[in-house]
């Protein structure tokens, strides 16, 4: 199983959110090329980063924080928030990222995530962001009717390979995963990255047992609860 570490950018700063809220932001670090770097040191083979302002439909201004993040680094970064066009897509696969997650716009432009996959195939990612089991628009802020089972079900028709899926209930809530719908959304076939409420190396540990692709740890990490050098040293 692959351990993701997140890097939530806003403003050029390294940030968590709880439940995807932007009134309810901390800030961890200033610059997050320093925190690729530490990550990278304590063992981490990739890495998950969200630039937080295009997620909240701002102007990408996080790009050249991204593009100094791998060039710091050796390890493979997914990258997503605010990926609404194939330009957008094609600008971060030229700076070096190595997955794109799209979040919105897959269900928006449904005509956006099969030309990228015509083009990148298994390089296009696409995030689940649930609530009950129902997906999440726009940076978690619009609802929609949308079941994620069955929407998984159709990206994986279309040629979709990996979808993030995140229970926001849980997000930033250091409680442990939504393990109910990590097991019914694994039906899917699809390689699922859990994302949400991992507050231990057991959470992770038990995501690992139910054959799960990876994880995305985050605030746990931020907040010390998970030492990544030793959950690097326990998980396959």
């Amino acid at each position: 199983m692959i351990v993701f570490p997140a890097i939530d950018i806003k403003d050029g700063k390294c940030v968590r959110l709880v439940q995807g809220r932007a009134d309810q932001q901390t800030v961890y670090y200033q610059n997050p090329v320093e925190v690729a770097k530490l990550w990278e040191a304590q063992g981490a083979t990739y890495l998950h980063v969200v630039d937080l302002d295009g997620a909240f439909g701002q102007i990408a201004r996080n790009r050249s924080v991204i593009k100094a993040m791998i060039e710091a680094i050796n390890i493979p970064i997914q990258v997503g928030g605010g990926v609404r066009s194939l330009d957008d897509a094609k600008e971060l696969f030229e700076i070096g990222v190595n997955r794109v997650i799209l979040g919105t716009a897959a269900i928006k432009s449904p005509t956006l995530l099969d030309e990228l996959l015509i083009l990148y195939r298994e390089k296009v990612v696409v995030s689940l962001d649930c609530l009950d089991g129902i997906v999440q628009l726009e940076g978690w802020i619009d609802g929609s009717i949308i079941d994620a089972f069955e929407f998984a079900l159709t990206l994986k028709l279309k040629g979709v390979e990996t979808i993030v899926y995140t229970d926001i209930s849980k997000d930033g809530m250091l409680q442990g995963p939504n393990f109910e719908q990590l097991s019914k959304i694994q039906e899917s076939g699809l390689n699922i990255i859990a994302s949400g409420g991992v507050s231990s190396i057991e959470d992770v540990l038990r995501i690992e047992s139910m054959g799960i692709y990876g994880a995305i740890v985050g605030k746990a990490l931020y907040e010390k609860k998970i030492d990544l050098k030793e959950l690097m040293e326990v998980v396959c």
